[in-house]
Parts: structure tokens; C-alpha cells; sequence
């Protein structure tokens, strides 16, 4: 039971990740985007190794059609995987296999693709797409946040008929750096997106106060100093 959003936003470049799931700490899978490259999400019955060889194809020119052949291919339980992959020219492609349980599907944009398993129904996916173009000047890790959001008010996930909780949540957004320049996530939590939008909101508020201090670390002041200081004008 799990449920994603996949994305390039189209005024950046940037690439990103949204998912949550009923399992426990789905965001330690940090291999499903890569900078430059693109991205490439699997789930439902997911092989470890798929995520890595999608993005090392794509780095190698190689296109998200050919890349779902080469794995089709190379797989003789394709019926039961899940995935998404979007690369740097807005290719998007997605795939469900008819062994990933009821109810399953994506739909795929012309630079995104929302997919989920184990759902309440296509109305999930149909919240996901909602949410995300929601706003489309907002920020992509915003963006990915309001289709979590827009998934989960649209019934998110269940087990036969019964609702099943989104118990943990990320989003990972890259740029033209090697490192993430958003990797945020919530392990274990009975309401994790709700939580995930916590969490996002207080990151933002710190994230030019690392930076700066990494760049100038002699005029740093000490990280519980900053957090005074913004407290006090919370106050």
C-alpha cells in the first residue's frame, strides 16, 4: 500500500519525490532520483537494485521506454511491479502490473506521473494529480507536499474497504548539486503527511542558516542561537 508523485518541475529543471506508505521508514530508499539524470520510483512487490539501474541507464542516454523494456526483459515477476521514471527531456512513462492487488493504476503528465497500489481507488491517484497542480508556481517539494495531501483527502489507501493510515512520508527534491537540496521524511507516524508538512516547514526555516554556514563557517553563530532567534519572533 503505497502511493506516489514523481516530477521535473518545468521552470527549474529540478527533479523530485513524494511518497507515503502504511509501511514503516519508505524514505530510507534515497536511490530514486539523481541530479542532472532523473528520476525513477518503484514500488508495490519492488526489487532494490530497479531504482539504481533505471538512473544509471538514463545517465547513459538511454530512454524511460527503453528502460521499461530492458527491465520487462529482465524480469519474470514484471506482473507484479510498480514504477514511474521521468528523465531530463520530460520523457515520463509508468507501469502496473496487474499483480499488484486491488485497487492499482497511475496516470502520467507531461512532466510528472502519480501512481499507487493498495489504494481506495482511482479517485487516490486522481487527488494526487489535483493536489499537485494545485499551484503550479509553488515549489516542486510544495507541489509534491499538496499531492500527498490531495491522495490522502481523496481516500488514500485500504485493505478491503477498510481505510489503512499513511504511517510514513518523504519528499526528496535535487538540483544541479550532488546532494538533495530538500530530503525530508517522517518514519513512523499514525498521520505522517500532516506530520511531513510539519517537518518541511521547520526545514525551510533553517535551510539558508546551514547554508550560509557551510559558506562562511568564521561568521557562523551557534544553531541554538538561530533557534532563539526564531523563536522570538515567532513570539
Amino acid at each position: 500500500m503505497t502511493y506516489s508523485i514523481i516530477a521535473r518541475c518545468p521552470r527549474t529543471g529540478r527533479f523530485g519525490v513524494g511518497s507515503t506508505t502504511f509501511s514503516m521508514a519508505c524514505g530510507r530508499r534515497n536511490e530514486s532520483v539523481r541530479p542532472n539524470v532523473g528520476v525513477g520510483k518503484s514500488q508495490a512487490f519492488y526489487l532494490r537494485y530497479v531504482d539504481p539501474l533505471a538512473l544509471n541507464m538514463l545517465a547513459q542516454g538511454y530512454t524511460p521506454q527503453h528502460v521499461v523494456r530492458t527491465l520487462q526483459a529482465d524480469d519474470p515477476d514484471f506482473d507484479y511491479r510498480q514504477f514511474g521514471i521521468i528523465d531530463r527531456d520530460n520523457n515520463v512513462v509508468a507501469h502496473t502490473g496487474p499483480g499488484c492487488g486491488p485497487w492499482a493504476g497511475h496516470t502520467v503528465g507531461p512532466y510528472y506521473a502519480a501512481y499507487g497500489n493498495g489504494l481506495a481507488g482511482p479517485q487516490t491517484v486522481a487527488g494526487i494529480v489535483s493536489g499537485f497542480l494545485r499551484q503550479p508556481e509553488a515549489a516542486l517539494e510544495d507541489r509534491l507536499l499538496l499531492a500527498l495531501e490531495g491522495g490522502r483527502d481523496a481516500g488514500g489507501q485500504a485493505s478491503k474497504g477498510v481505510p489503512r493510515p499513511e504511517r510514513s512520508a518523504w519528499i526528496r527534491v535535487v538540483d544541479r548539486l550532488d546532494h538533495p537540496e530538500i530530503d525530508v521524511r517522517v518514519d513512523l507516524h499514525d498521520k505522517s503527511v500532516t506530520e511531513l508538512r510539519r517537518v518541511l516547514g521547520e526545514f525551510k526555516r533553517y535551510r539558508d542558516y546551514y547554508s550560509a554556514r557551510c559558506a562562511h563557517p568564521g561568521d557562523a553563530i551557534p544553531e541554538e542561537e538561530f533557534a532563539a532567534g526564531l523563536g522570538a519572533k515567532a513570539a
